[in-house]
């Protein structure tokens, strides 16, 4: 499969590939029945360690084996051969780790052959859709995908349905220092907090402080502000002049525009526009907007 035909593959849904089976589990008279392609030992089947999907939440987990203890699994688990009588899981791994925690002996399974590749798209983009990954597990599944496969921020955008914006934002959290990346991991941050950070001198202080003190991402922001400005004012030789808020404003939609940090340094006589880059995937971004004609 090259890579326009993977895309537009995916881009037509995960239904075109895997059939409409990952709608949220309720009740067996609410959910379509999908019939399994067979019956396996559930020690058969394995999870894929390239999903992105790092973090189960325990307590759902166990409603969910609750579930399947009463009801079975109503939607069988998307997997594809690695190996004879073995399986690796392309989509449900959740129902998956609830069975186990069910003690069922067997699952359902619907086998499809797809290679390493398009089993990594597909749990990235099944996800995605899902809202099931945190932010740092969505960011990481993007850049995965950009790393290994040559996609750029306009075809993930196309392919799960959100703006480049989104997907440059996203990518944006793994400038952050692990610490506050495992705070976001672990929900203790948003990531409207977290972006907020990025800038900042010191994103770790201000993480556990606007942990401990249940700050919104409004007042995040208005923290971060005074941390970078008190930061630029300490590596000036002379007294900072305090941005005026049109001016920060600006930054922030630039910013969010881009997907990429930009400062803005204005005087009276003029002025200077800075945009911090950290690949040169992103410089080549930058430089084709730069270079657009209208049309």
């Amino acid at each position: 499969m090259n890579d326009e035909t993977s895309k537009r593959r995916l881009g037509r849904g995960l239904a075109a590939l895997i059939g409409d089976i990952e709608k949220p589990q309720t009740t067996v008279s609410e959910t379509p029945v999908i019939h399994p392609d067979r019956q396996v030992p559930i020690e058969f089947v394995t999870r894929n360690p390239r999903n992105p999907r790092r973090y189960f939440e325990e307590e759902e987990l166990r409603d969910l084996a609750a579930s399947i203890r009463q009801h079975g699994i109503v939607q069988p688990v998307v997997v594809r051969t690695i190996a004879e009588q073995r399986y690796e899981i392309i989509a449900g791994e959740r129902r998956w780790r609830a069975a186990q925690l069910s003690g069922l002996a067997e699952i359902p399974v619907l086998i499809r052959d797809v290679d390493d590749r398009t089993a990594l798209e597909i749990a990235i983009v099944e996800n995605v859709q899902r809202a099931d990954l945190n932010p740092l597990e969505e960011a990481n599944g993007y850049e995965a995908l950009m790393a290994e496969h040559g996609y750029t921020q306009n075809d993930l955008g196309e392919i799960i349905g959100k703006s480049r914006s989104h997907v440059a934002n996203s990518l944006r959290l793994l400038k952050l220092p692990e610490g506050v990346r495992d705070l976001l991991s672990s929900g203790a941050l948003s990531a409207g907090h977290a972006r907020a950070l990025i800038s900042t001198p010191d994103p770790l202080s201000l993480a556990r402080i606007i942990v401990d003190k249940g700050l919104s991402v409004r007042d995040t922001e208005k923290l971060a502000q005074r941390a970078i400005e008190g930061g630029e004012g300490r590596r000036s030789s002379s007294s900072a002049v305090e941005k005026d808020a049109d001016t920060l404003a600006l930054e922030r939609s630039l910013g969010d525009i881009l997907g990429l940090t930009v400062t803005i340094d204005h005087k009276a006589n003029g002025g200077q526009i800075k945009i911090a880059y950290r690949t040169l995937d992103q410089l080549d971004d930058i430089c084709h907007r730069l270079e657009r004609r209208p049309g």
